[in-house]
């Protein structure tokens, strides 16, 4: 018997499944890679830090007053070192690497960047290439500042770096590439050596390309490997290309996401820019902030230690979705699925043309999905398959029960797809 067909004899069994999850009134949300409570208790300590009389930074900086542009230095080298940039090359900001990209690419749109012959708004076009599936909110920048986006496709060992290099060398309006190096959003893909060399190495029409190299989840680990990112800034040095890498990570999943620490790590003439603009919008960054995280931490280590307890909370979760994956869908092959070994998702695709049915199917039954069609640029998947879960937030009992809706609803969508293309057994014998 035919996939197609036995799927098609399961509907009437489906959709009775499917009226029982409806029937549990639940109410589940696995749409944004938070951190759940569990993790933002782990860094309860904060709220004491620094604490009375304790506002000093290690050079004397009064943290409490204006100043200090690049961050305190304390922290930065924490970071430095986990980031594998040189301090000297590295900023500690606000709270929110999102707020530096798009910082960072007003700016050349507004002034151009080392190496820029214009602001890049006077270019007629000014074009990014998207991996995909990839993370949305990089393509709400471009798309909220009316720059273009091309994809490009994922692969296990990052973009696929033979396209990029072909699009990049032909088309001088293509001035960014977005890559999530580490535990990429959404596949968990790691750029390899070999596809980062290639990338800061390739000729580019553009004479101020740049890459926006989102080290998101750089400590993020899920399992005892603990995955090294590649060092972009120092290969695109060795390259002769010193200025093509712009570095961004933050501890927004490392301590409170919506009271952390941003950074931006570039080559000097970069950051020398960079900052020349920084410092007519700011006079200086939450220093206060600062202070109490390099109290916390202590060293790399201290932040190594402290990701293994956010591990511990997470694993779990991400299993659980794996094995219930794997239980429910593999028998019947109607989707494919990561097993990431760190960050914030997984990744499925489901039957082609069945993804935004799936994420209908699911919020009727009470469970919050992402969109269909969130991890392209423009919300368009070409083929309406791939769908993002996000694992982190909810309590572990609530990720079984959310899972196995899940996996209902997939198998629902192909069954009805299965059925709209199956002729029926008389229909085959006539």
């Amino acid at each position: 018997m035919s996939t197609d067909f036995a799927l098609a004899a399961r509907l009437d069994d489906l959709r009775r499944e499917y009226d029982d999850l409806k029937a549990r009134g639940l109410t589940l949300d696995l749409t944004r890679g938070k951190p759940s409570a569990e993790q933002l208790d782990l860094s309860e300590p904060l709220l004491a830090l620094p604490g009375e009389g304790q506002h000093t930074a290690e050079d004397g900086t009064d943290t409490r007053n204006y100043g200090g542009l690049s961050g305190l230095l304390e922290l930065r080298r924490i970071f430095a070192e986990l980031l594998d940039v040189p301090v000297g090359q590295l900023l500690a900001q606000g709270n929110a690497s999102l707020t530096l990209m798009y910082d960072t690419i007003v700016q050349a749109l507004l002034f151009g960047v080392p190496g820029s012959d214009r602001p890049w708004s006077r270019e007629e076009q000014v074009t990014f290439l998207c991996p995909v599936p990839g993370y949305d909110r990089h393509f709400a920048i471009c798309e909220e500042l009316g720059i273009r986006m091309v994809t490009v496709p994922m692969t296990p060992d990052g973009p696929d770096a033979e396209a990029v290099a072909a699009l990049v060398a032909e088309d001088a309006s293509i001035r960014g590439l977005w890559v999530v190096p580490t535990y990429a959003n959404p596949d968990g893909a790691v750029v390899s050596e070999t596809v980062a060399r290639r990338l800061v190495s390739m000729p580019t029409a553009a004479p101020d390309f740049r890459i926006f190299w989102d080290n998101a989840y750089v400590v993020h680990h899920l399992t005892d490997v603990e995955t090294p990112s590649v060092n972009a800034v120092a290969l695109a040095s060795d390259a002769g290309n010193p200025d093509r890498v712009f570095l961004y990570a933050s501890t927004s999943k490392i301590t409170f996401a919506g009271a952390g620490v941003a950074f931006f790590a570039a080559s000097p003439a970069n950051i020398d820019w960079y900052q020349a603009h920084l410092g007519i919008r700011s006079i200086g960054p939450d220093k206060v902030n600062q202070l109490r995280h390099a109290m916390f931490f202590r060293n790399a280590d201290g932040v190594r230690a402290h990701m293994r307890r956010h591990r511990e909370i997470l694993a779990p979760k991400f299993s659980a979705v794996g094995e219930i994956l794997t239980r429910r869908l593999s028998e019947a092959g109607v989707a494919s699925w990561t097993e990431p070994l760190g960050g914030y998702f997984v990744s499925v695709d489901v039957v082609p043309g069945t993804a935004s049915r799936v994420v209908q199917l699911a919020k009727d039954a009470g469970i919050a999905l992402t969109p269909a069609g969130s991890t392209f640029p423009y919300h368009r998947d070409p083929q309406d398959r791939n769908i993002r879960l996000a694992p982190s937030m909810p309590p572990l009992d609530e990720v079984r029960a959310a899972m196995d809706g899940v996996a209902t609803c997939i198998l629902l969508a192909a069954a009805e797809a299965a059925a709209a293309i199956t002729p029926s057994p008389a229909a085959d014998e006539a």
